[in-house]
């Protein structure tokens, strides 16, 4: 299997910086972050990531414009994005899967377990 390549968007430094360690030691996946949905966007047609990992509150451009974006662009509509957000409702999940995301994870998240719960949210686990 290729290595794969995930897009962080998230304006938690922090958050970005936790979650590229964690894919790159766990799985060695090409993880690049970014501060913002408008910067995301560029990101994600120019390089075409596997996954996008997309943080929901954000300033300027949030994260269900940005999702709203990705899914509207032909060039990203069908790259999987997962949500990421500190508080959800099952409503509020619903609501995610219409918009598009192929899941929703709290943060903050167990970075031991993140690329183990990916896989298994967008079908990349290999079962023996």
């Amino acid at each position: 299997m290729a290595t794969k390549t995930v897009l962080i968007i998230d304006d938690e430094s922090d958050i970005r910086e936790i979650a590229k360690v964690s894919l790159q030691l766990t799985r060695s996946w090409n993880v690049e972050g970014v501060s913002s949905g408008k910067e995301g966007l560029a990101i994600a047609i120019d390089k075409q990531p596997d996954l996008i990992l997309l943080d929901v509150v954000m300033p300027e451009m949030d994260g269900l414009t940005t999702l709203k974006l990705l899914k509207e662009n032909p060039f990203t509509q069908e790259i999987p994005v997962i949500l990421l957000t500190a508080t959800v409702k099952v409503a509020t999940k619903q609501q995610y899967a219409l918009l598009g995301a192929k899941a929703v994870m709290i943060k903050p998240f167990d970075p031991g377990i993140l690329a183990d719960q990916i896989e298994t949210a967008v079908g990349w686990k290999i079962t023996n």
